[in-house]
């Protein structure tokens, strides 16, 4: 039948569209033939494919979309309110459980089965106690805290535990040995019943019926060697042991114990050996059963690289191979890990579109293998690339890398080159971007606070890269890198980027052994552009190094110029160039006058230090004949003719940087094109701020230098002028070969050598730490620089940081380095150690800090002791504690050494420690008592003296014979000897003495009448000869005596009596009856119990001024009395024993050093705890259990100030009076670091609380001052504030436009604006105090003050993260 056309014949149908069902209307084609229509059912959903629900799952589940208009560029930087995680419509916090259940084992006879079945009983234990330590590995994992701290931490968390310390003994002391004993696993290995349900379960997992496990085997002493070599595979395969058959044996009990273990030891080395052999080749050589038995499987690769790491391993410990196991610094790589690259890494987490250098490669494998690196290379070298492949790393596994580093401008610069590759967040001070992604780039600061704060992000993070590294040595910041390498958990690895330094294995290795882990260490020596050096003198370059070779004779002819260039000069030049360098370094010449007048801030005209270099009346030289502008202007044409442009000029001062750019107003380096994309780029840039704002004096001197093509930077500029400078010489305008490409779009090809085109950046030192830009050629205005103390040369790390800017990889061949040179050619020695002398090497700068301290006492198992022995600073103390316990166990084993006294109870012990006391007091008593003219008076005949004893160990009573004459100069004295028998009785050192005549008494039958019958004194006149051969020895009345001549130096005291000498008969005569006589005067004064007689008096006698000494003198003649009426005073054994008593005492003090130095109290910083501890417990932050107070929270939230200075102005409430506007400018002093100022202008108001917070600090300086803490009184008020910006403050937070407040001080606009960024942070800080404290006036106070300070220029976000 033929169609019937009809006008509604127009088909359609009804059919579902989208995921939601939406109706939708379809029209239907017709078909040819319609005689059996058929009804076909729409379909509800299109057809859906694997690749179309992925799509949808990933767009509507997992990519959070953001807000438009909340979120658009020109909003980004100012939403510091908003929190991420407030955001979420998911609970995030779910109520913590008080306790959880742990099963208990029971023996089996003990047990109460129900039906056939036992159900262990159960413990419940507390989960406050579980946290303690917020232990991060274990059985028991910390408990995740509220989500709004997951990123920042809160003071109510507890740090998580850093990696490297010791386990903890919490765990064994709350859970029960029955709980945690391993006897669970014997039984099931036994075939005993598994438990499947959990505690407070009613069922678990049904297993089935389990079968005991079959792992028996014989155990023999002896095996048979070439059974195990010559045996087929089969047979290798019978002695195989699975890792269950050693757990179940390690079980067994019914062996012996040191049998079971020789046997084993030995099972397992052949076992290992015949699977290695298995593996490896046929004909292989056996390898060590130690290292195969802990790498069982090893590949090819594997070998060669677990070779290579032995190796290396062994290389970096020196030839000590017992102390293989104590190297953590793994130094050197094998060429096998370059060669077979991408064999052993085949699937790279980061393509990179170039060829990797080999230290690159290799410090990728081992990121792939999770260890931690080291990675040494000069700038420009590559780090970064390390950094990049950790950033992919995590983002493939799932968690998250940190990058860190010491500046702000690096962080945004970084966030700039990141953002395009990588899913980036940015944490700084005022910043907070994106903190839910997974690559986070923040300040080091920032992450010290997160660790200390136990902020629940640290679970995720896999890496940290520290760049930078070297900033360790910074006096001020470098603790920081310590205490976070400290604190980082042993979960995460550690990334270090640094220039090259000496002792990057000793940094290393102090990494290592902190943490337990090996750091390998990577890099390279090798500049990607080699640098020639040069010194610029009267127009002319002088090449005086090469390939790091220094070329003398360079220097000589730049010196052969000067002499030259000044032997014309009137007035000769050899006073200019000796005198130059003093001349510049002179007293004033650098000094600040505190009356500059204020609107010279932006002129840039003040003279700066030794800018003009002028010497004396020396006005004829070469640096004073030429202007600076015809100087640099010479420079630059230099440069221009040899194609080394562009320059970046080293300054080392803002006004030197100002002025030298203000010096040449003639001159003009860029073209028409160029002039009009500067003028676009800043007006873009400028665009975003208010209209006063843009015509600041500074922005409009600086766009004027620009589109000359000359750039100035330094910390003095406004934020946005610093990014604009670095964005332009990035991009080319300022040549640089990132941005060679893009003049090439706008401009077309534009040679380098084409005139016109020369730009010149003036910069100080922070521009090569702060930002990546190189360029063609590096200058240095001088070689001297002011550290905020003292002029000094340049370091060599400093040089070469600045030096390494030099040379764009790509583009430039070599790179080139001028010295500049005005009056004067540096010397030899200090140019070529300045240019290729050693690098700093890294140091500790560890010091405590009171809120350091804190927040280790809030956490019981960190303990400041350990942060203290785990600083780089006790690094090798600590590494020696291994030998030195050795050592100390040696000691106490060996005997001890006994005295036996022949009187009965031992007391040389005694005696020798008042010897080693009287000691002391020896050389001080010698020069200035008995030296001394008014001693020497009563040193005649007759003075009754006490002497030192030839061993030196004793002393004896004597008396003077003659005094000092003109034939003889030294005195004559007669000493009582101890009781020795005359037989054994000889001079120390001599034998077969012949004794002189009168040595012994003549026998009574041939004695004359003159030896029997004598008067007291001869009659006769002394001639004053000597007849008796001294020294002399002799006996009378039972005692020994000698006659020898002294030195003055062997008196010990000076007695107050005296006794009658015949110096005739004595010395002339040799009588023994005188002899006898003189003796028995002497035994006379021994009567009255005391072995001496009392000394002279020092004030009536020896006529003695200082009280020191006198009260020396007393303590001195005390120990001499208490000596001689020691029994062992006069012993026969006094020289074996004291000998022996010295021995016992040296080894009794070793061994205490060795204790000591072992100890907590040996630590460097052990002395400024204690005293800071007292403090903080004198000022109540603490109690005297060292339990952290509310005083002391309050304290661990001020990070930005002092915190003490800043704790007691909260306690003392000395905000509570002032308005938000007045606040906000007092705490202006806590963060502003620039000393000399011009005088602010207060308000009476402001000027009282000035004055209220000054006598606070000084309150605190007297109270450390007290607790001898090493700070200087003069110093410590004036380093921690500073009121410079205090009306400034005031008058911005009032709402004054920023170009008013500039004209009220003469601090430069960048200083400003960072003082008052810095100020915000320090709101939010006495915010969060107030919270703790509870007064919500003070917090509501902070807040408006926050919000009254961030406006306009201040806050503006920064181009490198919202682009122009």
């Amino acid at each position: 039948m033929d169609r019937i056309q009809v006008s509604n014949e127009l088909s359609f149908r009804v059919g579902f569209s989208g995921h939601s069902g939406h109706l939708k209307v379809e029209p239907v084609y017709t078909v040819e033939d319609r005689s059996d229509p058929k009804i076909t059912s729409p379909p509800a959903f299109p057809r859906e494919t694997p690749e179309s629900i992925k799509e949808h799952i990933e767009e509507k589940y997992l990519m959070p979309g953001l807000d438009a208009d909340e979120f658009s560029p020109e909003k980004v930087g100012r939403q510091w309110d908003f929190d991420w995680f407030d955001m979420a419509k998911i609970p995030l916090e779910p109520s913590f459980p008080r306790s959880v259940v742990v099963p208990i084992w029971e023996i089996p006879f003990r047990r109460q089965e129900k039906q056939g079945k036992w159900e262990p009983k159960s413990m419940e234990v507390d989960v406050s106690e579980l946290l303690l330590g917020a232990q991060d590995s274990g059985p028991l994992p910390s408990m995740a805290g509220p989500a709004r701290d997951f990123v920042r931490g809160s003071i109510n968390n507890r740090p998580f535990r850093p990696g490297g310390l010791e386990e903890s003994q919490s765990l064994e002391r709350i859970l029960s040995d029955d709980a945690s004993n391993g006897e669970w696993v014997r039984e099931l290995l036994n075939g005993g019943p598994v438990q499947v349900v959990p505690p407070s379960f009613k069922q678990g997992l049904d297993l089935g019926e389990l079968k005991a496990y079959p792992c028996s085997w014989n155990v023999y002493k002896d095996q048979d060697q070439s059974l195990l070599k010559h045996s087929s595979n089969d047979k290798v395969n019978e002695l195989s042991v699975q890792f269950d058959d050693l757990f179940k044996k390690a079980w067994e009990e019914d062996v012996k114990e040191f049998e079971k273990d020789e046997s084993i030891e030995s099972e397992e080395k052949k076992v290992a050996d015949a699977e290695e052999k298995k593996v490896t080749d046929a004909g292989a050589k056996e390898a060590d059963g130690p290292s195969s038995l802990h790498e069982p499987d090893l590949s090819v690769l594997d070998e060669i690289l677990t070779v290579e790491s032995r190796g290396s391993t062994s290389a970096s410990d020196g030839s000590h191979g017992q102390q293989q196991k104590e190297a953590w610094a793994v130094s050197g790589g094998s060429e096998e890990i370059a060669d077979r690259f991408y064999e052993l890494v085949p699937d790279l987490a980061l393509d990179f579109p170039f060829e990797l250098d080999s230290f690159q490669k290799e410090a990728i494998y081992y990121l792939e293998r999770g260890d931690s690196v080291f990675v040494a290379a000069h700038t420009s070298a590559g780090k970064t690339v390390v950094a990049e492949y950790a950033f992919a790393l995590a983002s493939k596994h799932c968690t998250r890398a940190v990058y860190t580093a010491p500046i702000k401008t690096i962080s945004n610069q970084k966030y700039r080159d990141f953002c395009g590759t990588f899913d980036v967040g940015l944490l700084t001070g005022d910043v907070s971007l994106r903190p839910e992604a997974s690559c986070l780039i923040m300040t080091t600061e920032i992450l010290r606070s997160m660790l200390y704060r136990g902020a629940d992000i640290i679970r995720d993070i896999e890496w940290v890269i520290f760049d930078e590294v070297h900033y360790v040595n910074d006096v001020e910041r470098g603790v920081v890198w310590e205490e976070v390498i400290i604190m980082l958990p042993r979960h995460i690895n550690i990334i270090l980027l640094s220039a090259t330094v000496p002792n990057t294995v000793e940094f290393a290795d102090w990494i290592g052994r902190t943490k337990q882990k090996k750091i390998r260490l990577t890099g390279t020596t090798k500049r990607p552009v080699p640098l020639e050096h040069c010194i610029f003198y009267s127009g002319e370059f002088y090449k005086v190094c090469e390939n790091e070779i220094f070329l003398p004779q360079g220097l000589k002819a730049a010196k052969d110029a000067f002499k030259k260039k000044n032997s014309s000069a009137v007035g000769g030049g050899a006073a200019s160039y000796a005198g130059s360098s003093a001349a510049r370094d002179r007293p004033g010449a650098h000094k600040h006058d505190p009356h500059r007048g204020k609107q010279n801030k932006h002129s840039g005209v003040q003279n700066s230090g030794s800018f003009t270099q002028k010497n004396g009346g020396n006005q004829n030289n070469w640096g004073s004949r030429r202007s600076e502008a015809s100087i640099w202007l010479s420079l630059i044409n230099k440069l221009s003719k040899k194609s080394l442009l562009p320059v970046v000029i080293f300054c080392f001062s803002k006004n030197r940087c100002d002025k030298s750019a203000d010096s040449m107003p003639g001159i003009d380096l860029t073209s028409n094109s160029e002039k009009s994309e500067i003028r676009i780029f800043c007006d873009k840039a400028f665009s975003r701020l208010k209209g006063s704002d843009r015509n600041l004096p500074q922005i409009v001197r600086v766009q004027s230098l620009l589109r000359r093509g000359i750039g100035v930077h330094h910390a003095g500029l406004l934020p946005i002028v610093k990014e604009v400078v670095e964005m332009l010489f990035c991009r080319g305008v300022i040549k640089d070969h990132s941005g060679v490409q893009c003049l090439d779009q706008i401009c077309g090809p534009i040679p380098v050598e084409t005139p016109g085109l020369v730009e010149v950046l003036f910069s100080t030192e922070t521009f090569a730490m702060g930002v990546n830009a190189p360029a063609r050629t590096v200058v240095f205005d001088t070689l001297r620089k002011f550290d905020g103390r003292e002029f000094r040369q340049l370091l060599p790390g400093e040089y070469t940081q600045m030096a390494g800017r030099a040379g764009r990889r790509g583009l430039d061949k070599i790179g080139t380095v001028v010295v500049m040179c005005r009056d004067e050619i540096p010397e030899e020695g200090d140019l070529k150690h300045v240019i290729v002398g050693s690098a700093t090497k890294l140091e500790s700068q560890f010091r405590l800090t009171y809120i350091m301290i804190m927040h280790l006492l809030r956490v019981e198992e960190l303990k400041v002791e350990d942060m203290l022995k785990r600083s780089f600073a006790e690094f090798h103390t600590q590494k020696k504690l291994p030998e030195q316990q050795q050592l100390l166990m040696r000691k106490l084993a060996l005997p001890t050494k006994t005295i036996e006294c022949i009187k009965g109870e031992p007391a040389i012990e005694e005696y020798y420690e008042m010897h080693s006391e009287a000691e002391n007091y020896n050389e001080l008593i010698t020069e200035a008592v008995m030296q001394s003219s008014s001693a020497q008076q009563f040193l005649n005949a007759g003075r009754v003296v006490v002497m030192k004893s030839q061993s030196g160990q004793d002393h004896l009573l004597g008396a003077v014979v003659k005094a000092p004459s003109s034939t003889n100069k030294q005195y004559i004295v007669l000493m009582l000897k101890p009781d020795v028998p005359l037989a054994i009785q000889t001079p120390l050192g001599k034998k077969n003495v012949d004794f002189a005549e009168g040595s012994f008494l003549k026998p009574k039958s041939e004695r004359g009448y003159g030896d029997e019958y004598l008067p007291s004194v001869s009659s006769r006149r002394s001639s004053g000869t000597i007849n008796i051969k001294l020294p002399h020895y002799g006996a009378a009345a039972g005692v020994s005596y000698e006659v020898r001549d002294v030195d003055n130096r062997e008196f010990l005291c000076i007695c107050n009596k005296k006794i009658k000498i015949d110096q005739v008969r004595l010395l002339e005569d040799g009588s023994s009856a005188a002899f006898s006589k003189t003796v028995q005067q002497l035994l006379e004064l021994k009567s009255d119990g005391n072995k001496y007689p009392p000394a002279l008096d020092p004030l009536r006698d020896l006529k003695l001024k200082d009280m020191n000494l006198v009260e020396a003198y007393y303590k001195w003649a005390s120990l001499l009395q208490k000596m001689a009426m020691n029994k062992c005073h006069g012993c026969i054994k006094f020289e074996e024993h004291i000998k022996l008593a010295k021995e016992i005492k040296k080894d009794k003090d070793e061994v205490n050093t060795l204790k000591f130095q072992m100890s907590d109290e040996a630590l460097q910083q052990m002395p400024d705890f204690q005293g800071r501890i007292d403090v903080l417990k004198e000022i109540g932050c603490i109690d005297t259990d060292l339990v952290v107070q509310i005083k002391g929270r309050v304290a661990c939230e001020m990070n930005s100030g002092e915190e003490l200075i800043c704790t007691e102005c909260l306690f003392e409430n000395q905000l509570d009076d002032l308005q938000p506007e007045e606040a906000v400018a007092i705490m202006s002093a806590f963060v502003f670091q620039q000393k000399n100022t011009s005088e602010p202008s207060l308000t009476p108001k402001l000027a009282q609380a000035k004055q209220r917070l000054y006598n606070t600090a000084i309150r605190l300086e007297e109270l450390q001052a007290q607790f001898k803490l090493q700070i200087d009184p003069a110093e410590y008020v004036q380093d921690n504030l500073k009121f410079g910006l205090v009306e400034v403050v005031y008058e911005w937070a009032k709402g004054t436009p920023f170009a008013d407040i500039c004209e009220l001080t003469d601090v430069p606009e960048g200083l400003i604006v960072r003082t008052i960024v810095r100020l915000d942070e320090t709101c939010r800080e006495f915010k969060n105090a107030a919270a703790i404290m509870g007064n919500y006036a003070l917090y509501k106070k902070m807040e408006t003050a926050s919000n009254a300070i961030k406006r306009d220029i201040v806050f503006a976000a920064s181009l490198y993260i919202t682009g122009v």
